[in-house]
């Protein structure tokens, strides 16, 4: 049985979750906190959560933990099979994460961590965030999910990367960061009561 590494608050590992769900496969959760000790690095390089557990070794990082998903049991499938909708798909998923939460996360040890952000980190922060919001805004459908009419990876790394993303804006700049952007905030509202994403925040 596949093991899924990590801890519930990260933003991560709710995705990778979600996907199991989303894939009906048997799996086992086990808590293991981020931590560079070396025992951990052998199942992730960085020491950083989620990590995959199969009978051939460890996945680390969750876009190829949903590659691997898709490989095994390619139904339902996460990824479109034509290849330009494909790439579109990987397209959305990598602006949402890089250009949105990791954005974000700069000033995530201030935001609920006691750590400082200088005012210049704040402004550039506040300002790319903004530029990787409309990024998104420009890149999803007007249909029901992310990509269309079909649920994808995309509205996994929506839903997760601006879950967090949302939480740090609030608390630094007391900013709704979906307040111009109603698409995706009605995206969000509609994934919210997908069955594995209830679960997960269950």
């Amino acid at each position: 049985m596949l093991k899924l590494h990590g801890i519930k608050m990260s933003n991560y590992y709710s995705l990778a979750k979600a996907a199991l769900l989303e894939k009906g496969i048997d799996f086992e959760e086990v808590n293991d906190p981020p931590s560079q000790d070396e025992n951990f690095l052998t199942k992730s390089p960085m020491g950083k959560v989620p990590a995959l557990q199969t009978e051939e070794g460890f996945v680390s990082e969750s876009f190829a933990i949903i590659e691997y998903l898709e490989t095994i049991q390619p139904e339902p499938a996460l990824l479109p099979a034509d290849p330009f909708a494909r790439a579109k798909c990987i397209e959305l998923c990598r602006h949402a994460e890089l250009d949105v939460e990791l954005v974000a996360r700069r000033c995530l040890p201030a935001a609920f961590f006691g750590a400082t952000a200088s005012e210049e980190t704040q402004k550039s922060t506040q300002k790319d965030l903004a530029k990787g919001i409309k990024a998104v805004s420009r890149l999803i459908s007007d249909g029901e999910f992310a990509t269309g009419d079909t649920f994808t990876a995309a509205d996994l790394y929506i839903f997760y990367s601006f879950g967090l993303s949302g939480q740090i804006a609030q608390k630094m700049f007391g900013e709704n960061i979906l307040a111009d952007a109603p698409a995706i905030a009605g995206l969000i509202e509609r994934l919210s009561s997908r069955a594995s994403i209830q679960a997960v925040s269950a």
